[in-house]
């Protein structure tokens, strides 16, 4: 769960900042209430899951706006360098500060990390692909990340190769492989980790780590061959680790991609680039197939069908009605929730942890402390923001400008005005 767009976007595409403020909070009010409102959260179990929900919300956002931001510049390594700058500096700070409780004697690490090697760990971290190398996250909202990577990787290896505008056939191959894969194949065939348990974790993610070093650094040199090569096998790499890799069944993730390539859909047919017609038809098709792959895959997995389908169905319906009011002029409180988005994501973890660990929290039912929660995970967000992040995502922006040469098949039609960078 990245950041989109920049942080104060046109009324046109104000819409999708709140969308991501909105998500972002959701998820971070789901993980709080178990301690402030567990028995609201024993109500919603099994029927609806706001965090779940939350994710595909910014998924769709995703989808929606980072292709749009490579196709915009027309140049990979200005993506990248844009990409790097929106998203580690904020990711470097959290990962840091998560191990303060670990190194306080006050908590284990997440998913037992401890035992892996600290060099595995980290370079897991470092390519944002833990999720997919098997590495346990070392806060639970990171897994959203290694999935965002593997879509940037797919992005550009369709970019590169000239393929971009296709993105209804991809998404609706994604999710009729996600549905194949979870009614047809049998589970031994791809079982979650597959890689990690035959070769082993540590290979694994030495082995990810050159194949994505080499894949980003071809794709953004000079010679068009070398970036087609480095497009493809970035690509490959993140089609492979999904498939065979995840720490969830396969279908999971490809409905995740499928759910992300919608988005891109909705952007090309408010773009004309696609007749609205056939992207409906697309969409429509997607979200039967995504849904269908959970609801199916309950029978292998014992998973939670009924979460699933909710949480598909609410996230389409939601990114559906901001779509249709996204020429509306929305309060400057929600797009600036938008701008902030990213910090609440990542640093709410960190606070519930501190609060438990340090403050003594214990669940019971406290709306009020819930409430205070909020205002301080706001207000610490806010500063995160204004002194790291924009900073980071201004400095960025400025490199991207200097190395943002045309190394793509061609230049987009978006126009330059777009914030999308």
């Amino acid at each position: 769960m990245a950041p989109g767009p920049s942080d104060r976007p046109p009324a046109r595409l104000a819409w999708l900042d709140v969308l991501r403020g909105v998500a972002a909070l959701a998820v971070a009010a789901h993980h709080a209430a178990y301690y402030y409102l567990p028995s609201a959260q024993r109500a919603l179990s099994g029927r609806f899951d706001f965090g779940r929900w939350g994710v595909l919300v910014f998924f769709l956002v995703s989808g929606y706006i980072i292709p749009a931001s490579l196709e915009r510049r027309g140049s990979v390594r200005g993506f990248w360098t844009g990409r790097f700058f929106r998203i580690y500096p904020l990711l470097a700070l959290a990962s840091v500060l998560a191990l303060v409780p670990f190194l306080a004697g006050r908590t284990g690490l997440r998913g037992d990390l401890d035992s892996y090697h600290p060099v595995t760990a980290v370079l897991a971290h470092l390519t944002m692909l833990q999720d997919l190398v098997a590495v346990p996250n070392v806060m639970n909202v990171l897994w959203t990340l290694s999935y965002e990577m593997a879509f940037y990787l797919i992005v550009v290896a369709l970019f590169v190769t000239g393929t971009h505008r296709r993105s209804m056939t991809v998404s609706l191959a994604l999710a009729g492989t996600s549905l194949v894969s979870a009614v047809a194949l049998p589970i031994v065939l791809f079982p979650p980790m597959l890689l990690s348990r035959t070769a082993g974790t540590g290979p694994i993610v030495i082995a990810t780590v050159l194949l994505l070093a080499g894949a980003i650094a071809a794709a953004v040199s000079a010679r068009p061959a070398a970036r087609v090569a480095g497009g493809l096998l970035g690509g490959l790499l993140a089609a492979v680790l999904v498939l065979m890799n995840s720490r969830v069944a396969a279908w999971e993730g490809l409905a995740i991609l499928a759910v992300m390539f919608a988005g891109t859909v909705a952007y090309r047919a408010e773009h004309r680039q696609v007749s609205r017609r056939r992207a409906l038809l697309a969409g429509g098709g997607v979200l039967a197939a995504v849904t269908a792959a959970g609801l199916a895959a309950g029978d292998y997995w014992g998973g939670d069908r009924v979460i699933w389908s909710t949480a598909v169905l609410g996230a389409a319906a939601t990114f559906a009605a901001a779509w249709l009011l996204r020429r509306r002029r929305f309060p400057r409180a929600l797009t600036g929730l938008g701008a902030i988005s990213f910090s609440v994501y990542l640093l709410h973890p960190l606070l519930i942890v501190l609060a438990v660990h340090f403050g003594g929290l214990e669940r019971a039912d406290d709306p009020l402390g819930l409430l205070v929660f909020t205002a301080v995970l706001l207000l610490v967000s806010w500063a995160v923001y204004r002194w790291l992040e924009a900073p980071a995502q201004r400095y960025g922006r400025r490199l991207a400008r200097r190395g943002g040469t045309v190394s793509g098949p061609e230049r987009s039609a978006v126009p330059v005005r777009d914030p999308v960078s």
